[in-house]
């Protein structure tokens, strides 16, 4: 499984939430790739992705994708990632 996080750089935001993410992922049992990506090459990196984690302000980057969307709130919430990773690969 392939898992992007997005901001606008590609270094800041979305890599405390690849970080977040991994470790939701591991208290969940779910094995999958996680990159972080900036907004600009989202686009080039969705076709293979099945999530893309981002905060609301980078939702329109995004584009058309077949990937679920998940909006992050607080980066740093552990428990609000790993409940939305939840919900959404059950």
């Amino acid at each position: 499984m392939q898992i992007l996080t997005v901001c606008g750089a590609g270094v800041g935001t979305s890599e405390i939430l690849r970080v977040t993410a991994q470790r939701a992922l591991q208290r969940l049992g779910i094995e999958a790739v996680v990159t972080a990506t900036d907004a600009e090459h989202v686009a080039a990196l969705a076709d293979d992705a099945q999530v893309i984690l981002a905060t609301s302000e980078k939702i329109a980057s995004i584009g058309r994708t077949y990937a679920q969307v998940i909006v992050v709130d607080n980066i740093l919430d552990q428990a609000e990632v790993e409940a939305k990773l939840a919900d959404a690969l059950d």
